[in-house]
Protein backbone atom coordinates (compact mmCIF):
# COMPACT_ATOMS: atom_id res chain seq x y z
CA UNK A 1 0.00 0.00 0.00
CA UNK A 2 1.31 3.53 -0.58
CA UNK A 3 2.82 5.46 2.06
CA UNK A 4 0.38 8.19 4.01
CA UNK A 5 1.53 11.22 2.13
CA UNK A 6 0.89 9.50 -1.27
CA UNK A 7 -2.52 7.54 -0.60
CA UNK A 8 -5.12 8.61 -2.70
CA UNK A 9 -8.93 7.83 -1.14
CA UNK A 10 -11.97 8.07 -2.62
CA UNK A 11 -15.33 8.07 -0.45
CA UNK A 12 -18.94 7.57 -2.18
CA UNK A 13 -21.90 7.60 -0.10
CA UNK A 14 -24.98 9.27 -0.77
CA UNK A 15 -25.41 10.00 3.12
CA UNK A 16 -23.84 13.58 2.96
CA UNK A 17 -23.66 14.09 6.39
CA UNK A 18 -22.00 10.40 6.83
CA UNK A 19 -19.38 10.92 3.91
CA UNK A 20 -18.23 14.59 5.32
CA UNK A 21 -18.25 13.39 8.75
CA UNK A 22 -15.74 10.39 8.04
CA UNK A 23 -13.28 12.17 5.61
CA UNK A 24 -13.43 15.14 8.57
CA UNK A 25 -12.29 12.50 11.15
CA UNK A 26 -9.74 10.95 8.60
CA UNK A 27 -8.26 14.29 7.63
CA UNK A 28 -8.09 15.59 11.42
CA UNK A 29 -6.23 12.28 12.16
CA UNK A 30 -3.89 12.36 9.22
CA UNK A 31 -3.39 15.39 7.60
CA UNK A 32 -1.05 14.19 4.80
CA UNK A 33 -4.06 11.58 3.54
CA UNK A 34 -4.74 12.82 0.33
CA UNK A 35 -8.91 12.78 -0.20
CA UNK A 36 -8.49 13.00 -4.15
CA UNK A 37 -12.74 12.21 -5.01
CA UNK A 38 -15.78 11.82 -3.22
CA UNK A 39 -19.60 11.59 -4.34
CA UNK A 40 -22.96 11.02 -3.82
CA UNK A 41 -23.71 7.94 -6.05
CA UNK A 42 -21.72 5.60 -8.89
CA UNK A 43 -22.07 7.13 -11.61
CA UNK A 44 -20.54 10.42 -10.84
CA UNK A 45 -17.62 8.41 -9.07
CA UNK A 46 -17.39 6.68 -12.31
CA UNK A 47 -17.44 9.65 -14.20
CA UNK A 48 -14.31 11.54 -12.27
CA UNK A 49 -12.34 8.57 -12.43
CA UNK A 50 -9.42 7.52 -14.79
CA UNK A 51 -6.81 5.05 -15.83
CA UNK A 52 -4.16 8.09 -14.50
CA UNK A 53 -6.30 9.32 -11.61
CA UNK A 54 -7.28 6.54 -10.11
CA UNK A 55 -7.28 6.78 -6.47
CA UNK A 56 -5.67 3.92 -4.58
CA UNK A 57 -8.81 3.04 -1.92
CA UNK A 58 -12.61 3.45 -2.68
CA UNK A 59 -14.63 3.48 0.30
CA UNK A 60 -18.51 3.28 -0.84
CA UNK A 61 -22.30 2.46 0.23
CA UNK A 62 -23.78 -0.45 -1.63
CA UNK A 63 -27.59 1.18 -1.83
CA UNK A 64 -27.24 4.58 -3.68
CA UNK A 65 -29.52 6.30 -5.99
CA UNK A 66 -28.22 6.28 -9.73
CA UNK A 67 -25.59 3.45 -10.15
CA UNK A 68 -25.37 0.95 -6.98
CA UNK A 69 -22.12 0.46 -5.27
CA UNK A 70 -22.37 -3.26 -6.49
CA UNK A 71 -22.38 -1.49 -10.08
CA UNK A 72 -19.53 0.59 -9.64
CA UNK A 73 -17.49 -2.01 -7.76
CA UNK A 74 -18.34 -4.31 -11.09
CA UNK A 75 -17.17 -1.79 -13.12
CA UNK A 76 -14.10 -1.01 -11.61
CA UNK A 77 -12.82 -4.34 -10.84
CA UNK A 78 -13.76 -4.88 -14.85
CA UNK A 79 -11.50 -1.93 -16.01
CA UNK A 80 -8.97 -1.29 -14.00
CA UNK A 81 -6.55 -4.47 -13.61
CA UNK A 82 -2.75 -3.30 -12.86
CA UNK A 83 -3.47 -2.87 -10.20
CA UNK A 84 -7.29 -2.19 -9.55
CA UNK A 85 -8.03 -0.23 -6.40
CA UNK A 86 -8.57 -1.31 -3.15
CA UNK A 87 -12.64 -1.49 -2.68
CA UNK A 88 -14.07 -1.22 0.59
CA UNK A 89 -18.17 -1.64 0.57
CA UNK A 90 -20.00 -0.05 3.79
CA UNK A 91 -23.62 -0.62 4.10
CA UNK A 92 -26.06 -0.40 6.90
CA UNK A 93 -27.29 -3.87 6.01
CA UNK A 94 -24.61 -6.69 7.22
CA UNK A 95 -26.59 -9.44 5.29
CA UNK A 96 -25.26 -12.47 3.53
CA UNK A 97 -26.25 -11.50 0.27
CA UNK A 98 -25.27 -8.82 0.11
CA UNK A 99 -21.79 -9.53 1.50
CA UNK A 100 -21.61 -12.57 -0.58
CA UNK A 101 -22.37 -10.57 -4.16
CA UNK A 102 -19.60 -7.89 -2.86
CA UNK A 103 -16.82 -10.38 -2.57
CA UNK A 104 -17.97 -12.31 -5.62
CA UNK A 105 -17.57 -8.87 -7.86
CA UNK A 106 -14.28 -9.04 -5.72
CA UNK A 107 -14.65 -6.58 -2.91
CA UNK A 108 -11.73 -6.50 -0.70
CA UNK A 109 -13.23 -5.54 2.42
CA UNK A 110 -16.91 -5.34 3.77
CA UNK A 111 -17.99 -3.05 6.69
CA UNK A 112 -21.50 -2.01 8.19
CA UNK A 113 -22.61 1.09 9.26
CA UNK A 114 -22.51 2.33 12.04
CA UNK A 115 -18.84 2.70 11.06
CA UNK A 116 -16.52 2.13 14.17
CA UNK A 117 -13.59 4.48 12.75
CA UNK A 118 -10.99 2.42 14.92
CA UNK A 119 -11.92 -0.53 12.71
CA UNK A 120 -11.74 1.68 9.56
CA UNK A 121 -8.27 2.96 10.46
CA UNK A 122 -7.16 -0.81 10.73
CA UNK A 123 -8.39 -1.75 7.96
CA UNK A 124 -6.66 1.17 6.12
CA UNK A 125 -3.63 0.55 8.20
CA UNK A 126 -3.56 4.16 9.42
CA UNK A 127 -2.49 3.07 12.64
Amino acid sequence: MATLEKLKLAFIDDHRLFRKGLISLLELSYPDLNIVFEADDGNKMKNMISGSNLPDIIIMDINMPGMSGLDLLHHIKERYENPPPVVMMITAYGDAENFNKAMELGADDFLTKPLDFNILKEKLKLN
